[in-house]
């Protein structure tokens, strides 16, 4: 404060100077002159001069004598452990106030200095007024959000992507907090098959944020969930202070398992929402943006399984189709129809054969008859011996090219009957395979067409078996 100035303006004399250089007077001028206030004059100059001179201040005190007429300002003493001020605020200024004011609170005001002019009271009028634990909380706060984001805690880039279907949900909150029972409802109306796993901690108090520290890091070292819910209840600024800790915001961002806070009410916000992956106005809209939609996902295996059937009635269609291609192929290259075929053939050389061998048998016998002729007409000895050999050497290679014929007829049976056994099925079951089929005769290509307790029956390559179904193992 400029006293300097208020003092030139109520002294009566005017600036001597240095008192060693006082010049001389006249004899008329050693009678001072004076400047008369009035009070009103004094009163509006002082608070002219004290509106002039200080700006707006930041005031912490406790109030005391707080009145509220019917205008709806209010008037109250502002006071500490040695001094005390009076103090005003008008009612425009007190709309804006988030509580209410009451004797004995300590708050913290931003006010004009001045004077009230009719009474000459020095009062202070505020135009801003906040608790003043809060206040200091508030300005703490602040100062931590600064100093964590400088330090790029709080960048997207640490953020973690959520599972669109988790496997497991932590939940670290209060065990009897009204917080847990809101996110137990959510989950279990949305995805109630998915398990829960609940860390109790404190959720106030100075031993908080150790303890929610721990959860995180147990949660961590576990490995039993894939999303964690970082949970409270609504309370004042003072109650949610154990999120606003620096260690438990720096462990949220360390953490490898994705944190989601939903931390009091929409309007409350703390540091560890920003830590975290996402953050949640309320603790069931945590629970809401961690679970999925149960019905969504039924809806999707509904649709699921019907094109599924669609498939697989229309792949057994063309599996029916093609086996009865099979069949039929199978019929005409059956064993039986093969050798069907060559005993046809083998009866037709044979009769050939037959044929042949009478046409032979007429012609030596025609021959032997014009030899015997020409024999009785000659009776050479000779010539009859040697006759006699030349039919044996007929003979001999008659039977010599009839053996012939029959081996290579029976060597190309022996390959045919052979290529066939090689693509009959009674060959793929000699190697080790096995038919299975269900009660109703149907051959079992997919283990999800039977159930547990199912009869089957087994055919091998010699005999077949009957069985029950004991386990399925999905492949």
């Amino acid at each position: 404060m400029r006293l300097s100035a208020f003092a030139s303006k109520l002294s009566p004399y005017p600036s001597m100077g240095d008192p060693c250089n006082i010049p001389p007077m006249p004899t008329s001028s050693l009678q001072p002159r004076k400047q008369i206030y009035s009070v009103s004059e004094l009163n509006r100059t002082i608070r002219q001069l004290l509106e002039r001179e200080f700006p707006l201040l930041w005031i912490e005190g406790e109030i005391s004598n707080l009145a509220q007429p019917a205008s709806g300002h209010i008037y109250f003493t502002l006071k500490d452990s040695q001094a005390q001020v009076r103090c005003a605020m008008f009612k425009g200024r007190l709309r804006l106030v988030r509580f209410k004011p009451e004797n004995g609170q300590q708050v913290l005001i931003r006010a004009k200095v001045g004077l009230y002019e009719q009474r000459g009271d020095f009062q202070l009028i505020a135009e801003h007024m906040e608790e003043a634990g809060d206040g200091a909380l508030q300005r703490e706060f602040e100062a931590l959000k600064a100093r964590l984001a400088q330090a790029g805690l709080f960048d997207e880039s640490n953020k973690r992507p959520l599972p669109q279907l988790p496997e497991k949900i932590g939940i670290i909150t209060s065990a009897s907090g009204a917080a847990i029972r809101d996110v137990l409802s959510v989950l279990k109306r949305r995805f109630p098959s998915i398990p829960i796993l609940i860390y109790p901690v404190l959720v106030q108090g100075d031993n908080a944020p150790a303890e929610i520290i721990k959860a995180i890091k147990l949660a961590n070292a576990q490995k039993r969930c894939d999303v964690l819910l970082l949970v409270r209840g609504g309370g004042s600024l003072e109650d949610l202070w154990a999120f606003n800790n620096e260690a438990l915001a720096r462990q949220i961002v360390k953490s490898k398992i994705p944190v989601v806070s939903g931390v009091g009410h929409e309007v409350d916000v703390t540091i560890a929402d920003f830590a975290a992956d996402l953050r949640a106005p309320t603790p069931s809209a945590a629970a809401e943006l961690v679970s999925p939609d149960q019905q969504a996902y039924i809806d999707i295996f509904t649709a699921y399984q019907q094109r599924l059937e669609q498939l697989i009635e229309q792949k057994l269609q063309r599996a029916n189709e093609q086996l009865g291609w099979l069949k039929t192929r199978l019929q005409l290259q059956h064993p039986s129809q093969q050798l069907q075929q060559y005993n046809q053939r083998l009866d037709d050389s044979l009769q050939r054969l037959g044929n042949a061998w009478n046409s032979q048998l007429q012609t030596s016998r025609h021959r032997y008859e014009i030899a015997m002729q020409r024999l009785l007409s000659q009776q050479p000895s000779r010539q009859l011996s040697r006759h006699r050999q030349q039919l044996e050497n007929l003979i001999q290679r008659l039977k010599q090219s009839i053996g012939q014929q029959l081996q290579q007829k029976n060597q190309r049976l022996a390959a045919s009957s052979h290529a066939l056994h090689i693509i009959s099925p009674l060959q793929t079951l000699g190697r080790g395979y096995a038919l299975v089929m269900d009660s109703q005769g149907n051959i079992l290509h997919n283990s999800q067409q039977v159930r547990r307790g199912d009869d089957i029956s087994i055919r091998l390559h010699q005999g077949s078996l009957l069985g029950k179904v004991e386990k399925i193992i999905k492949s």
